[in-house]
């Protein structure tokens, strides 16, 4: 798989899976609103209509009570806004203070900084280019070692990532959120296991392509 899917499908399926689950969440979780079987207005009408008919006087209405005063010495109470964003229980400086070398923030850590964007663009680009180059049996023996050994950092540094999190706010964290957590960490897993085939194939069809590419070439020199 190519690095910039590496690097921007685990996020987006983390962010897009967590949106519609909350989504999911958030309608499970809301309690229907009692259904009165008439309205006020139908009862009101059909009750004044069997009513019968009589001088008598309607009673006034009862006296508002007055409100009491405002008292202008008191702070104003906060009013709770229920569309208020959340504050996140993971507190990413912590887990960065404990992983400062981890991937994670060159990779996947937000961040709206434009240059910093750029750069993760042109080192997306940069591992691309050279799986394009495994593919195709171009690279050489050390650029096969580099990129799986960068796939191979890449998915250890995100298991750690997710196992620290886990660790330290596993407890206060949604349920929806700790599963996309573990969701990670199995398939970085899955990933490692089956880096050492691909890596192996990789060298064994470039020791392919370099023995045709020996054929031509005696071939051309061959009378």
């Amino acid at each position: 798989m190519a690095v910039n899917a590496w690097r921007k499908g685990l996020p987006g399926l983390v962010v897009a899976t967590g949106l519609v689950v909350a989504a999911l969440v958030y309608a499970l979780r809301q309690e229907p609103e009692p259904v009165t079987p008439e309205s006020p207005a139908v009862v009101n009408q059909g009750a004044a209509s069997m009513a019968p008919h009589s001088g008598a006087r309607t009673p006034p209405p009862p006296p508002r009570a007055t409100p009491p005063p405002l008292d202008l010495t008191r702070p104003p109470e906060e009013v709770p806004d229920d569309n208020t964003p959340k504050v996140h229980p993971v507190d990413l400086q912590v887990i960065r203070a404990k992983l400062p070398d981890n991937l994670y923030w060159r990779m996947g850590a937000p961040t709206q900084d434009p240059a910093e964007l750029e750069r993760r663009e042109a080192e997306s680009r940069r591992w691309n280019d050279l799986y394009g180059k495994v593919l195709s049996a171009d690279a050489t023996v050390e650029q096969i070692r580099e990129y799986y050994g960068h796939r191979r950092q890449v998915s250890e540094d995100f298991i750690t990532f997710s196992t620290e999190v886990l660790s330290r706010f596993g407890d206060v964290l949604p349920e929806r959120d700790r599963g996309l957590y573990e969701l990670s960490i199995n398939m970085h897993r899955t990933r490692l296991a089956e880096l050492p085939a691909q890596e192996q194939d990789a060298l064994d069809r470039r020791e392919a392509q370099e023995r045709r590419r020996e054929a031509w070439r005696q071939g051309l020199q061959s009378p």
